[in-house]
């Protein structure tokens, strides 16, 4: 800290998970490993989604936004958790707290409005189906996902000026493992009435909107389900939504608890536990909910083993093969 007219903050301090010294170098094989199948699993659903023909679809095109939204927040934080495992200096300059503040929130508010888009698809896709290629048109899912990224950026931007014009004269040792809004208040000697009504008003509203527009597209898609005569239909139908139904449920559950538990003196740490989950455990599991509970994803994944195995084969010179033959074939 450098003292001027006020108090100005030039870097803060990480606190991260510094009660659990013990284990730091387990804690990052741990975060590493997820960390990287993470980024892994969504580059491959994204390059899955756009080598395959098969799935350029609404649905997919969101999910392909997902996993990217899940790299990039994911990204923002968990580099820079597994640095201060083995590092001594857990700092981070003012510049780059401000950069990853902005970069976390913008992608997680779109990550919300990307789930809720998803849920109008299959809404239309059930419901609508006669009309399902007129109302989710190439420009209107284009649309959609303008409209997610737009609002997670005007509400990060919001967040981010608001909260980093404060004055910090408290500490600047955030009680946390990344730039997140809660702790960083926390250390602020301005008064910060308008910052906590501004994230309940903007984290209330974003997250009530989208839960909303979810719960009653799956009311609708029930309701068409139980109709429906056949036993087979029903659950066909229904095994399409069950990935996405997954997925919302754990990424909506674990974000109201970070943000809509009361305050205790366990608040911080139970946050940092929802956090972790939420920021890298999440992202990982994504991948894993879309690809083995999806069948359109089984199978792509199916063709994209065989189109590699045949061509391994032929570089093996077993191409001429009755088993390399119909593989290749099938492909």
């Amino acid at each position: 800290m450098t003292q001027g007219n006020g108090t100005e903050v030039t870097e803060f301090y990480l606190l991260g998970f510094n009660d659990q010294e013990k284990f730091q170098s387990i804690l990052f094989l741990v975060f590493l490993v997820i960390y990287m199948t993470s980024i892994v699993g969504n580059s491959g659903m994204i390059l899955l989604i756009h080598t395959d023909s098969r799935l350029h679809t609404p649905m997919y095109f969101f999910l392909q936004h997902l996993a990217f939204v899940d790299i990039c927040y994911t990204s923002a934080i968990t580099p820079k958790m597994l640095q201060n495992f083995m590092a001594e200096d857990k700092s981070i300059s003012f510049g780059e707290c401000v950069l990853q503040f902005l970069i976390y929130g913008t992608f997680v508010v779109s990550d919300c409005y990307l789930l809720a888009a998803v849920a109008v698809d299959r809404y239309v896709a059930i419901c609508k189906p006669l009309r399902y290629p007129i109302i989710m048109s190439r420009s209107v899912c284009i649309q959609l996902v303008a409209g997610s990224y737009f609002i997670g950026t005007l509400n990060a931007s919001v967040h981010t000026g608001f909260t980093f014009s404060l004055s910090f004269c408290k500490s600047n040792i955030i009680n946390h493992f990344f730039c997140d809004g809660p702790p960083i208040l926390a250390l602020s000697c301005s008064n910060i009435d308008i910052n906590v009504m501004l994230m309940f008003i903007c984290v209330g509203f974003n997250l009530t909107f989208t839960v909303s527009v979810v719960i009653f597209s799956y009311i609708r898609i029930l309701a068409t389900i139980l109709k429906m005569s056949s036993a087979a239909g029903r659950k066909k139908t229904f095994s399409t939504c069950a990935s996405h139904l997954t997925a919302v449920t754990i990424f909506y559950g674990t974000l109201s608890y970070m943000y809509f538990q009361p305050p205790s003196e366990h608040s911080q740490e139970d946050m940092k536990v929802a956090s972790v989950f939420y920021g890298t455990v999440i992202p990982m599991l994504n991948p894993l909910i879309y690809s083995l509970r999806n069948k359109e994803v089984k199978e792509a994944v199916k063709v994209i083993v065989n189109k590699v195995l045949c061509i391994e084969s032929k570089f093996l010179k077993f191409s001429t093969s009755e088993h390399t033959v119909d593989m290749c074939y099938d492909s």
